[in-house]
């Protein structure tokens, strides 16, 4: 089967820089994925991609050495193995608030006896190699999302869950959760930050993997600084967006305020 490349990074201690898509194109995803990043995970939550187009997308991540992830909409097990079943090598869980939860998660990307998933890797075959049932449960990356309130205030029994292989900061629904507005790349003085430093300890502190989504590129940087093994920097849809909104400016000679607070 072939390895999972952030696996070995994390072992390694080496930072992973992971791309966001959330453009529902093919093309869009193979251009983001000739950029150089680690990881690009398709973001099945808020962006606009729906199963047919993550398959194509997987597609054309897999003409580049980029290791494909996904964040599904929701901890679903039946949406979880099929992205699975389509090729993806890692799963980010959104809003996992406890252990049973969490659990849960990881036991919907193992085979039994580990967990639930059921068997029919039709396209995982074909990228992974026809050895994927026998080494799939160690090479899967299974990253659980804290960002609520109860998980918060359950995290030590989130982090134990077996099997699971780390944890990945929202700051927007985090920064909700702690009664603050949302949005990235969080000053030192919030509560958010705060909690992600909290967060980031524990994780260390399990030897699981940290990985947080960034607006900027210097603030993806300040985080690896502070210890977080992954980063996600922008998205193809925010990258777009500012490209086209910098080359109006110099244009027009007219600054646009506008932005957006999404991912």
């Amino acid at each position: 089967m072939r390895k999972n490349k952030l696996k070995k990074m994390f072992k390694e201690g080496k930072p992973i820089i992971n791309g966001w898509l959330q453009i529902p194109s093919a093309f869009s995803a193979e251009v983001m994925s000739h950029q150089g990043w680690d990881s690009c995970t398709i973001d099945m939550q808020h962006g606009v991609v729906d199963y047919t187009n993550a398959v194509n997308m997987l597609q054309a991540i897999s003409t580049t050495d980029v290791t494909p992830l996904a964040r599904v909409n929701w901890n679903e097990p039946g949406q979880i193995m099929k992205i699975l079943d389509a090729g993806c090598y890692g799963i980010i869980c959104p809003m996992v608030s406890n252990k049973n939860e969490a659990e849960n998660f990881v036991q919907a990307c193992l085979y039994p006896s580990k967990g639930y998933r059921s068997f029919g890797p039709v396209r995982a075959l074909l990228y992974s190699g026809e050895d994927y049932a026998e080494h799939a449960d160690n090479e899967i990356l299974k990253l659980a999302m804290i960002e609520t309130k109860e998980a918060l205030d359950k995290l030590e029994e989130i982090l134990n869950t077996k099997s699971l292989d780390g944890i990945y900061i929202g700051p927007a629904d985090l920064s909700l959760a702690v009664g603050e507005k949302p949005g990235f790349d969080k000053g030192e003085n919030t509560k958010a930050y705060k909690e992600i430093l909290r967060i980031l300890e524990f994780t260390k502190k399990k030897n699981l993997l940290a990985g947080i989504h960034n607006g900027t590129a210097e603030y993806a940087e300040k985080m690896i600084s502070k210890g977080f093994d992954l980063v996600t920097v922008g998205s193809d849809q925010r990258f777009m967006s500012a490209g086209a909104k910098n080359a109006i400016e110099k244009i027009k000679g007219k600054k646009n305020t506008s932005s957006s607070e999404g991912y």
